[in-house]
């Protein structure tokens, strides 16, 4: 140990005339410390709420889309269209899907939700929801079959067996259906009868309820067969949307303009990125006010280890000028009361790194906060510490504890001998 770093630590240990100094050298500690810990909780909470949202929607939605810029026209040649953009770089799965609003009811009870019609196979390889059924199974989505009308409709088509759905967990609930329940759905484009337009209602049987755990899929969204879905809508062999899973999701912007050149004029691409381009936005945002708010209290510590500073050379003014006159340097003085406030400062950050990250990581393993996931889409606050955000922290922390040092030591490295012992 060098001389100014033995002299800072015996003066952090000794005991002072003055207690108010050691007060607030500890309050020092602890704003450094308590500065730190909340920062690494925010920061963790901040990119669990990013992660978790990142790979809910990744996991319920495809990587880039490819539809028709004319929303009321579809993918008539859809399947060599497939089959073509599936060979672009970097794409490694491919599905097709109708996309639609209807209404969902069931006895008195009924909720307006999007109609997902899908080919099983291909959309499990893109989009992980219906592979979060947790009652029942989606297995009967697999098997071809035709909608059964309701009595009265004036469709031709008629099979004794209902044709399946798939409902999320929320709606379910909302409506009262569980596994094996009959379900209304009601579809907008409705048929034209003797009578004029008239709405298309269709009976359904739930088979299957998913929960992604995402509020806002699983209190509106239903899947079906692409066959039934096409039949409801009269939409014959047409489809809305071709989706693509990447092996690469951070380069969904340069493949979806690859995807959409390939597909020609009257198509756009849409990927994840643009679709929840406001949402991360303010998470990002969010994270930079956190961290300049939360920082405040490092801020504060540093203005107490500054007062304990300038305090402490008030106090060992005579000390200053014995050392002075034994031969120390001023740079010998001033670098002891850095040494001193950086001291504060490592200490401090030190005990906020291990509280800060230790909380995170119980909050997280064991989901100690709970939250609505009617208003945030997730039933928990999620905790994602990491070591990038706690060295950037530290820095900061101590890059502040050591301006803070400045003036104090600059002082004291000018005391002069002479005038400090004069009296004595």
């Amino acid at each position: 140990m060098n001389f100014e770093l033995f002299i800072a630590a015996r003066y952090l240990r000794a005991k002072r005339r003055q207690a108010v100094i050691s007060v607030i050298t500890v309050i020092s500690v602890v704003g450094v410390t308590a500065g730190v810990a909340s920062l690494i909780i925010a920061l963790a909470i901040n990119n669990g709420f990013r992660q978790d949202l990142q790979q809910r929607l990744l996991g319920s939605t495809a990587h880039v889309s490819i539809m028709r810029t004319a929303q009321d026209d579809g993918f008539r040649d859809w399947r060599s269209m497939q089959e073509r953009l599936s060979k672009e770089p970097h794409v490694v799965a491919s599905s097709v899907a109708i996309y639609e609003q209807v209404l969902i009811s069931r006895g008195a009870r009924a909720k307006g939700v999007i109609l997902k019609g899908v080919i099983p196979e291909q959309e499990e390889k893109v989009s992980g929801l219906l592979q979060t059924v947790t009652i029942g199974s989606a297995e009967q989505l697999r098997q071809p079959g035709t909608l059964q009308p309701l009595e009265g409709s004036q469709s031709e088509m008629a099979t004794p067996a209902l044709a399946p759905i798939v409902l999320g967990k929320e709606l379910a609930q909302d409506i009262g259906a569980t596994v094996g329940s009959v379900v209304l759905v009601t579809s907008p484009q409705g048929e034209l009868t003797p009578f004029g337009l008239v709405p298309k209602y269709v009976r359904f049987k739930v088979v299957g309820i998913f929960t992604s755990g995402f509020y806002d899929y699983d209190s509106a969204w239903a899947f079906t067969r692409l066959s039934d879905s096409q039949r409801l809508f009269g939409l014959g062999d047409i489809i809305s949307i071709i989706e693509f899973k990447l092996d690469d999701l951070y380069l969904a912007g340069e493949v979806g303009q690859r995807l959409e050149a390939a597909a020609g004029p009257g198509f756009q691409a849409q990927n994840w990125m643009e679709q929840n381009q406001a949402l991360f936005r303010a998470l990002r945002l969010e994270r930079v006010v956190t961290f300049i708010t939360i920082g405040l209290i490092v801020l504060v510590a540093a203005l107490n280890i500054l007062i304990s500073l300038i305090m402490m050379v008030m106090e060992k003014t005579k000390d200053i000028a014995v050392l002075m006159s034994m031969g120390a340097r001023r740079g010998q003085v001033r670098r002891i009361f850095m040494a001193q406030g950086v001291l504060i400062g490592l200490i401090g950050t030190a005990l906020g790194l291990i509280i800060g990250y230790t909380t995170a990581w119980a909050c997280g393993e064991y989901k100690l906060i709970a939250l609505s996931a009617e208003v945030y889409s997730i039933d928990y606050v999620p905790f994602a510490p990491r070591a990038i955000d706690g060295i950037v922290v530290a820095a900061v922390a101590l890059a502040i504890a050591f301006l803070s040092t400045l003036y104090p030591s600059s002082s004291a490295a000018r005391i002069l001998p002479a005038e400090a012992l004069r009296y004595e």
